[in-house]
């Protein structure tokens, strides 16, 4: 096979053969130049991180070193050998696994029958029953510094855990090389610790991590080297001894940004009754008791440990969970026994956590996901005007800077932070009174999260209520005017960000020096 060239001057690279290269690769979808002619390298013994805003191209890249797409020019080779036809098989029989946003588990498969799927045992032709090898499972599990049960079925686990078995899975195939796409998107300060000493333990080993990640601090704390990328074409590549945030970012954007939020509404006055009221709230799926309200025009947040209960709260109110005790009542009237299609029809809109659970259908076109709520107002006599539906959808399009502007297109086909767009949209379309946030900013790079932060601010001021969930406190801090802590399916104090830190937060979460309903 042909030998590809070395590398490039100027990387900051060490003076080793690369263990993958890429020269000149492009990637097309439809109109849209995903990639533009990218040179990489990536060497034994590296955390490389790739960053860049959403549609960048950095997953894209990822999934071609994966084999997950195929690249529609340039080379790509493999200890310095060109490879010709390239898929996932073809990258794993040479030790290249990738960790995907998107998690491609089992559901009705356990945790250990994951992690080893495609590497069972058979017996003439027959797979063996079990769960692997228990000693395989153990040595994987201590090898990826946590352990998750191994006969418990994946559909049993919450998203931070499915995202562990997918790296648990990657290790048990011995990868070398090993691609992991915004991992800590759904894990805790804690896991992510974990995660990020894997990683570094997995480097000493010899092995190599492309990380691609919107947490800018993050990468700058793991990487060796950082690509950054903007508009499908690689801006450059450097040490990220020699990186700083805001160099990032300007590199990323084309222009320098604030890290900053933008400025909140003013506070609501108290005596204006409130659009959305909580008493005493519990249902079959972990909230205990549960008490808040909502002004129109306010922020409210929910701060809590992953499993505390915040998205069991919001789905509640929201009608996906059913009430089992307490009262909600919306703009003055019982919202009794809510579902979700009388949320939507009373204005009460929800952005879920999970956008591909359940929020949007991945194979059909943006326009039908972003009106899939609304048929109503846009039918007449039981016929739906495609034409008023089209321009609704693409009018909040332009407002929600999606990326690329066609909504025809299919959902799977966008980024993921052009995706949390669209899930947003879906929830804007009929102009609700009060909405549901729960994590609007997972997976969004730096500038869509400035953009997302800015349209939640104009819809308080525009005298929207809105309850927002997020796991990064700071967001919460950022944006609301009041918050509640919730833990073990209760909320037990409130605070006003402004007048407290996240390290005081954190305190009062975990239960440390902090009295049962004591603010801290």
């Amino acid at each position: 096979m042909e030998r590809l060239m070395a590398a490039p001057a100027g990387t900051g690279a060490p003076n080793r053969r690369a263990v993958v290269e890429l020269r000149g690769v492009s990637k097309w979808f439809g109109g849209t130049h995903a990639l533009d002619g990218v040179d990489l390298d990536l060497l034994p013994g590296e955390v490389h991180a790739l960053v860049g805003e959403n549609g960048a191209g950095k997953s894209t890249l990822g999934k071609i070193i994966a084999g997950v797409y195929q690249r529609d020019g340039g080379a790509l080779a493999v200890d310095g050998a060109e490879v010709g036809r390239w898929d996932p098989v073809r990258a794993g029989r040479h030790g290249i696994a990738m960790i995907a946003q998107e998690l491609a588990l089992v559901p009705e498969l356990t945790v250990a029958q994951n992690v080893f799927l495609g590497r069972e045992r058979s017996l003439a032709g027959v797979l063996r029953r079990g769960h692997g090898n228990d000693a395989a499972f153990d040595a994987v599990c201590a090898l990826a510094g946590f352990r998750l049960p191994p006969r418990r079925r994946v559909a049993e686990l919450g998203i931070a855990d499915q995202q562990k078995v997918e790296i648990m899975r990657s290790l048990a195939r011995d990868a070398r090389v090993i691609v992991m796409d915004e991992p800590t998107s759904s894990l805790t300060a804690h896991e992510t610790e974990q995660l990020h000493r894997l990683i570094a333990a997995l480097r000493d080993q010899g092995r190599t991590v492309v990380y691609v990640s919107h947490f800018l601090d993050a990468v700058l704390d793991v990487a060796d080297r950082v690509s950054v990328m903007r508009d499908g074409a690689l801006v450059r590549t450097a040490n990220a001894a020699d990186e700083t945030k805001p160099s990032l970012i300007e590199g990323m954007l084309g222009r320098p940004l604030a890290v900053t939020f933008p400025e909140r509404p003013p506070p609501v006055d108290p005596s204006v009754p409130p659009i959305l009221e909580v008493a005493h709230l519990a249902t079959a799926d972990g909230v205990v008791d549960v008490s808040l309200s909502v002004r129109p025009g306010e922020i409210v947040g929910l701060l809590g440990l992953v499993g505390s209960g915040r998205s069991e709260i919001a789905r509640a109110i929201y009608g996906a969970d059913r009430i089992t005790g307490g009262t909600v009542t919306f703009d003055g009237t019982p919202h009794a026994r809510p579902r979700p299609h009388r949320s939507i029809a009373a204005g009460l809109a929800m952005v879920p956590e999970d956008r591909h659970g359940q929020g949007l259908v991945l194979e059909r076109p943006i326009r039908e996901n972003i009106a899939l709520a609304h048929a109503t107002l846009f039918a007449t006599a039981g016929v739906i005007s495609r034409r008023r539906e089209r321009a609704a959808v693409n009018a909040l399009a332009e407002r929600l800077a999606l990326r690329p502007a066609r909504t025809e297109l299919t959902t799977s086909g966008f980024s993921g932070g052009n995706q949390q767009k669209a899930l947003i949209g879906k929830a804007l379309l009929g102009d609700p009174a009060f909405v549901i946030l729960d994590e609007p900013t997972r997976g969004v790079d730096v500038g869509a999260k400035y953009a997302i932060h800015e349209l939640v601010v104009a819809l308080a001021r525009q005298g929207v209520g809105i309850l927002l969930i997020s796991s990064e406190h700071e967001e919460v801090m950022g944006l609301a005017h009041r918050a509640h802590l919730v833990r073990d399916g209760r909320t037990f104090a409130e605070v006003v960000p402004e007048r407290t830190t996240v390290d005081r937060i954190l305190t009062a979460l975990f239960g440390a020096d902090q009295h049962e309903g004591a603010a801290p």
